[in-house]
């Protein structure tokens, strides 16, 4: 496996050379800095540390400092590892969108925006009695029986109530690359990807 640490920008619309239109996500991938090396013989497994964005020193400690400072690079931000990398890279050494080539089919993961507390209507899509029958009125989004009286006298595990929702973990599979724009590294890829403008993503390989 092969990734890279990237900044979510927004979305467009690219039109291949016979006139179809995709949607795209444009993320700003990389460059990322190779902040430590990990090895089955020194750490149990091998890994590639991958740092992206860069962090004010005063806003570092003393051993965020200390770690960089080993790979000549300046505090960063944003800081993950990719294990089994396929890529063969060195301590201080960087990660473009290089790595990539435009057709690579990729996943993306991210953190989902978050909605807050919603009802059934939003968070399962139900649909609401819809002042349909019986005289029902003002109950469109409510969410009906949830458990029995006597029996079982409780409300079983999972069933789909109001709550929280969205910020959830997400990975997207089978995007694709669509285009690479290597001096602005830009990497624009099929569909949506999880996450506001601006949000931090993982793309994997």
């Amino acid at each position: 496996m092969k990734g890279i640490i990237g900044k979510k920008i927004g979305m467009t619309s690219v039109f291949s050379p016979d006139g179809k239109q995709t949607a795209v996500t444009i993320i700003e991938a990389g460059p990322c800095v190779i902040t430590q090396v990990k090895t089955k013989d020194s750490d149990g497994y091998n890994a590639l540390q991958v740092a992206f964005g860069d962090k004010k020193e005063k806003n570092s400690n003393k051993a965020e400092i200390n770690h960089f400072s080993k790979s000549s690079s300046s505090p960063k931000g944003f800081v993950t590892e990719f294990r089994d990398s396929t890529l063969q890279k060195n301590l201080g050494e960087q990660i473009t969108v290089d790595i990539f080539t435009e057709g690579d089919e990729v996943q993306v993961v991210g953190t989902t925006k978050g909605k807050g507390f919603q009802g059934v209507v939003k968070r399962h899509g139900f649909h609401g009695v819809g002042e349909a029958s019986h005289g029902q009125h003002d109950r469109q989004r409510a969410p009906g029986s949830v458990g029995g009286s006597s029996y079982p006298s409780r409300v079983f595990k999972g069933m789909r109530m109001a709550g929280r929702m969205g910020g959830d973990r997400v990975k997207m599979k089978g995007l694709k690359v669509v285009k690479i724009f290597p001096e602005k590294n830009y990497i624009l890829v099929s569909g949506s990807v999880p996450g506001h403008n601006g949000s931090i993503v993982l793309i994997q390989k």
